[in-house]
Order: C-alpha cells, then structure tokens, then sequence
C-alpha cells in the first residue's frame, strides 16, 4: 500500500469519546477499531504512537501508575472499558514485538495561557448546567478530583513521542495537569456573580427520583453521564512523561480552571461575560496563575 510504503509512524487519535451511547458502538470503534490499526502496524513494521486514556484506571482511589494497565479495576462507563481492552490490545502487540509508545490524556480542556477550546465537550455541558442553575443537586465528594489537562500540552507530548520514538518506545505517559478538588471547584465558581453553584451530596445519601422534575431530567440525560468522576479521589503519577517531555508541567488548580470559566464567558458558552467576586482579584495574587 502507498500509505504504508510513505509511513513512519501511526499516530491514531480518532475514537469515540461521548459517553451514553450504546456499548457496541464504542466496541467497534475503539476496540474493533484499535486492532485493525494494530494489525496494519503488524504487517507493515510501523511504529506505533496509540492515545489512550488516563481513565483505564477505572472507578478508584488512590495513585494511578503510568505502568500499571489492568490491576482488577471496575471501568466507570462503556468508555473506559473500550479504552482499557484497546490498550490491552496495544499492550500485547507490544510484548510480541510491535514498536510501540502510549500517551494517556486525563480530562482535556482548554489552552493553557487562553482556555480556548474548539469543541465544548467533556465536562463542560456539566458545568454549564451548573452554572445555569438546572443542576443543583449533585451525587459527589468534594474531595474528588478532576484532572483538567490543557489540549496544547496533550498535543505537545503526542508530538514529542511522534518525533522523538526511540526515546519513547515502550513507554507510557500519562498527559495529565494539576487535580482540582470538588470543593476548589465550587469555590471558583461561587466567585462569579451570574454563576450558580451546584451542592454535592455523598452519593449513598443521593436520589435522583427526589429531584424536581426538570433537574432530574438534566441529571438523567447528562449529569449520570459524568457522576463517577465527582466521587473519585484518583491522583495520576506523570513521573515517566515529566522526565521525557520538554515541554513545562502544565498549570492547573483553581487558576486554570478560571481561565477555562473566563474563555467560556468570552465567547458566550456561558453567557455573557462578568466579573468576577473582588476575592477572585485576590486569590490571583498568591502566584498560582502563572501561564
């Protein structure tokens, strides 16, 4: 084939991330599809660079290792199940000779120095119905974390990987930016004046039938989507791509996160732009907003 002939690494970074779809479409597309990408590899001796997800580490808490794939975890969704069995798939292609290298991404959001983004997915439909109000009552742990990763460094490291292979072969990197906890979250929001704030409730004490209508229509179609993330307490060890890359840890916490809340306002994802609470002026200046 002429593609094969011209190729010197496969870089696959389609699949299907939406969650809530049926789970034979996620079989076909990031596991049916994943071997046939492997098998090309196979056949025609090419490297290859497979974008997985830091969420193989399913439903847990507790340290998340870059070497570790399957330890017996339970897969939150349909999703992460897809994305831990095309690993696997990756993984044993590997052990019999395949050139490989894995990046692991955790939740990709915005620019680091902007919070552009292009497509509004992951959790931000979540956050926007937070924030509008339609989603007040939520199943979570404010100590959970959310890893918030910026889309340019995921793209910095796939690049690094892709240029520098013989150096990455054989590695997995977790892609992955500084955790934000529950409560840090509901705290940058309440600093917005238009914003309203959701209140999370340990999800044994949690009924989705006891909410009003409408919310529980919100929660049904969207918010169970995402809910096991507000309850992990999941931290990802980045000790093999922070000694790899050349490229600066990305910024996260609560300074990031405005960033991401600020662009969304920008261009009206949000609705219209506000300022925010003077105490937002004042969290700046404890240095953790530095780009």
């Amino acid at each position: 084939m002429r593609a094969a002939a011209a190729a010197d690494r496969i870089v696959p970074c389609a699949a299907l991330t939406d969650f809530g779809l049926p789970e034979q479409r996620y079989q076909d597309v990031n596991v049916t599809g994943t071997r046939h990408v492997v098998a090309f590899a196979r056949t025609h001796r090419i490297p290859l660079v497979h974008v997985s997800t830091a969420y193989v580490c399913g439903a847990r808490d507790g340290i998340a290792y870059e070497d570790e794939l399957d330890v017996g975890q339970r897969p939150g969704n349909a999703y992460e199940l897809s994305k831990l069995q095309g690993e696997t798939l990756v993984r044993q292609a590997a052990a019999e000779g395949l050139a490989v290298a894995v990046v692991r991404p955790s939740i990709v959001a915005g620019a680091a120095r902007t919070g552009r983004i292009r497509d509004f997915k992951t959790l931000y439909p979540v956050v926007k119905l937070i924030t509008k109000g339609l989603a007040r009552t939520i199943p979570g742990r404010y100590d959970a974390a959310l890893d918030l990763v910026p889309v340019d460094y995921v793209a910095d490291l796939v690049t690094d990987v892709t240029t520098r292979f013989e150096d990455a072969r054989g590695l997995t990197l977790h892609a992955v930016g500084q955790a934000v906890t529950l409560r840090d979250f509901s705290a940058v929001l309440a600093e917005y004046p238009s914003f309203q704030v959701a209140r999370f409730v340990p999800p044994s004490a949690f009924s989705a039938a006891a909410l009003p209508d409408r919310e529980r229509a919100y929660h049904q179609r969207v918010i169970s989507l995402y809910e096991s993330y507000f309850s992990r307490r999941v931290h990802f060890d980045a000790t093999a791509a922070a000694a790899f890359t050349r490229h600066p840890a990305p910024p996260g916490g609560p300074a990031y996160l405005r960033r991401l809340l600020d662009h969304c306002l920008k261009v009206g994802y949000l609705g219209a732009a506000a300022s925010r609470e003077p105490a937002a002026a004042l969290a700046r200046t404890d240095g953790s907003d530095r780009a």
